[in-house]
């Protein structure tokens, strides 16, 4: 076997932390062959995004405690380099020429102030020492290559134009644009829809085989690294679990931390009365979930659809501003929704599944009355809440909560988190007295699985599942009827997207409540919803029961997100 391209041998990595060091890394080996695309899998926390940082570098050395360990690669006339111990200067001339990386969050890791494509031409300019024009023509390439609609426009565009998947393709171009040797992806579809997801994956893999390019693509999501991987490393709070071929380990794992990350992925074909989680198969090798009796489902259903509906959709069009006059007037429109109706049952949880830019969540907005609703009914609880002034909406709208996608941009980054959840309950008068709001916060915080001693933390404090879990808290302070749930597992672990989905079964089972799960996820779907709605550019396309649905796709575009999933 020739050199591997890179190698990390017995590395360490700690951080500063009270009272004692965090450790991130211990004794992590990996090696990756030139052309080979090795997965590196685990939980948030487990050690893959420090790995990535460290070998290019970008760890900040104020915050490590310890870093020993050797990192080497090969450059391309078969020297070695030890990437531990080169200056900044030197690292300069690797990063990005012979080592680059696609991050996990584009919006965050684009300059919001600076246009798509002059920001390719940079790395450009710099390590090909290219003219401003030949930088231009191989940035426009290479927003083609990886198949924007609009290279023009893409290069023109800041990223807030962008939409999420554009945005990871311009990452992918820039990471590419000096075509390096050894490519880091951390996450790269993550949040992202299945035929999003598939086609950024379908791109990767046909860039690294047409260019021989070594790939270590990092993932929490087992289906994707079973996609895009020759083999895999499964890393579990900061140690190396097992390593091998791909498919050999996801099929038969034997390290017991793998079996639960297996087990707790939802599954496309059977539904579980309660879905796996690692507290429950690490402890239990034999451990095998109990899958629903559709006869006890269909008993299920059959109560829920015998009552008047909760919840009334007919005809709903929702359209924004595209372009005005001088005078600020709309001249031309986008149509977001378009005549949807539907009805929601009280007790049923009915998804609603779509790709990027569908309508699903302005839908969701336009049930909540957060987004102007241009013509339809929406009547909840019999009350037609579009026609309803404001100071009866604001008293009613307790009994409808919206669950948002980012926990931390949804709570107060400078208000304790148990505060968070009192506000609502003083606003609306549920709770008289401080004393008394406190304790009823307390049985919130312990009702989704947090402590009591959480009361005074920040948000920041949390995990991104806790911070979930207090979105779930601060949505049931007002004891609602209907929630609505806009894709609150897409960005978590699987581990933890489990937890949260039987947190949500059972709140289901001893609250009453009603849900409208939105999701791109069709096997979250499949686990939680009694009904399924499927849109595409602003309409409803499908309807009907997941299982039903999944078996015989009634539309094309059904099938194809099918076939999308991984």
């Amino acid at each position: 076997m020739s050199a591997p391209l890179l190698e990390i041998c017995d590395l360490n990595i700690a951080f500063n932390g009270r009272p004692h060091p965090v450790h991130a890394l211990r004794q992590f080996n990996l090696r990756i062959q030139p052309g080979e695309s090795v997965g590196l899998v685990g939980e948030s926390g487990s050690g893959k995004s420090v790995t990535a940082l460290s070998i290019m570098r970008l760890l900040s050395k104020n915050d490590l405690h310890h870093e020993n360990g050797i990192i080497r690669y090969s450059l391309p006339d078969g020297s070695p380099i030890t990437l531990n111990d080169l200056s900044e200067s030197a690292l300069t001339r690797v990063r990005g020429k012979e080592i680059a990386m696609i991050f996990q969050e584009p919006m965050s890791s684009l300059n919001p102030v600076m246009r798509c494509g002059h920001q390719i031409t940079e790395a450009i300019r710099h390590h090909l020492k290219s003219s401003r024009t030949e930088a231009r023509e191989q940035a426009l390439h290479l927003l083609e290559q990886v198949r924007l609609p609009d290279p023009a426009r893409a290069y023109r565009a800041y990223p807030h134009e962008l939409s999420g998947g554009q945005k990871q393709r311009v990452m992918i171009a820039m990471a590419l644009s000096c075509e390096p040797r050894l490519l880091l992806a951390d996450e790269p579809t993550t949040a992202l829809d299945v035929t999003v997801q598939k086609g950024i994956l379908d791109l990767l893999q046909e860039i690294r085989e047409a260019r021989q390019l070594a790939l270590l693509f990092i993932s929490h999501d087992l289906g994707v690294v079973r996609h895009i991987t020759d083999r895999v490393s499964v890393l579990y709070r900061g140690e190396l679990q097992e390593e091998g071929d791909t498919a050999g380990i996801l099929r038969h794992p034997k390290a017991p931390y793998t079996r639960g990350l297996v087990a707790c992925r939802p599954r496309i074909d059977v539904r579980y009365q309660r879905m796996p989680t690692l507290e429950v198969v690490l402890p239990d090798p034999e451990y095998q979930p109990l899958i629903i009796d559709p006869e006890a489902s269909e008993i299920r259903r059959s109560g829920i659809y015998a009552q008047k509906p909760l919840l009334e959709v007919s005809g709903i069009h929702v359209r924004y501003p595209r372009k005005r006059n001088w005078f600020g007037a709309p001249v031309e429109w986008t149509d977001a929704v378009q005549n949807v109706s539907f009805e929601l049952y009280p007790g049923e949880c009915l998804g609603l599944a779509g790709e990027s830019g569908c309508g699903k969540t302005t839908l969701g907005k336009a049930i909540a009355r957060l987004t102007e609703v241009h013509q339809g009914q929406v009547l909840f609880r019999g009350e037609n809440w579009l026609d309803m002034p404001e100071r009866a909406l604001r008293r009613a709208r307790r009994h409808l909560q919206v669950i948002f996608q980012d926990p931390y941009a949804a709570l107060n980054p400078r208000m304790p988190v148990g505060e968070a959840i009192s506000e609502p309950m003083r606003v609306h008068g549920l709770v008289s007295g401080a004393s008394a709001r406190r304790e009823r916060v307390v049985e919130l915080l312990e009702q989704v699985g947090l402590q009591a001693d959480h009361y005074h933390r920040m948000p920041h404090a949390f995990s991104g599942g806790q911070r979930q879990r207090i979105c779930i808290a601060r949505a049931l302070a007002l004891e609602p009827r209907l929630l609505i749930c806009d894709e609150i597992v897409s960005a978590l672990d699987v581990s933890v997207q489990a937890t949260i989905l039987n947190l949500l079964a059972d709140l289901q089972g001893r609250l009453g409540l009603s849900f409208l799960f939105i999701s791109h996820d069709l096997s979250v779907l499949h686990q939680v919803c009694d009904r399924l709605l499927v849109m595409k550019d602003g309409r409803l396309d499908a309807e009907g029961r997941p299982e039903v649905l999944f078996q015989s796709p009634p539309t094309p575009y059904v099938r194809s997100l099918l076939e999308a999933v991984l």
